[in-house]
């Protein structure tokens, strides 16, 4: 059985349940577009849940952000992921995208359920980190300047970590 896991805005406005089977928090992503929406250290961690099981409590409170995106080649995009945010507080939520319907992405900060830690990491999109940010990576972590290839479920899977 996945696990429930429970979160909220800062100010409480908005709360929300969903069930993971991919609870730990072990993807450091230091995209701009993470980094800005999500404030903190220069990277944000999400998350992976079953998106039809999202349950939420103060929904006419959340706005969503879609980011330009600038492609190497200098051109703009409008991101398919939709960033969804507290409009009281601002407290980013979650990412939904539509190329994936079955998935949400809620950022493990928001988790008021205790997650599992996680004793490795990836950190990626380190192309886009900052020089100010120290990334702090362990011995068993691993880095990509860009995506891995390894997905979160096969991540967790390969480790034994996948819920069902």
């Amino acid at each position: 059985m996945p696990m429930k896991l429970q979160g909220s805005c800062r100010c409480g406005t908005v709360r929300f349940t969903l069930d993971s089977h991919t609870p730990v928090p072990y993807q450091l992503c230091y995209c701009s577009i993470c980094r800005k929406t999500t404030g903190g250290g220069g990277f944000a961690i999400n998350i992976m849940g079953v998106a039809d099981s999202l349950e939420v409590t103060g929904q006419d409170a959340i706005a969503v952000y879609r980011a330009e995106i600038e492609q190497d080649d200098g051109s703009v995009e409008i991101s398919s992921g939709e960033r969804s945010f507290c409009s009281t507080c601002g407290s980013a939520l979650w990412l939904y995208d539509e190329n994936w319907p079955d998935l949400i992405h809620p950022l493990a900060a928001v988790i008021d359920t205790p997650l599992p830690k996680a004793l490795e990491k990836v950190h990626l999109m380190l192309d886009f980190k900052p020089e100010w940010v120290d990334a702090s990576i362990g011995p068993k972590d691993q880095t990509f300047a860009r995506y891995p290839e390894q997905s979160i479920e096969e991540w967790h899977r390969s480790r034994g970590l996948w819920i069902d």
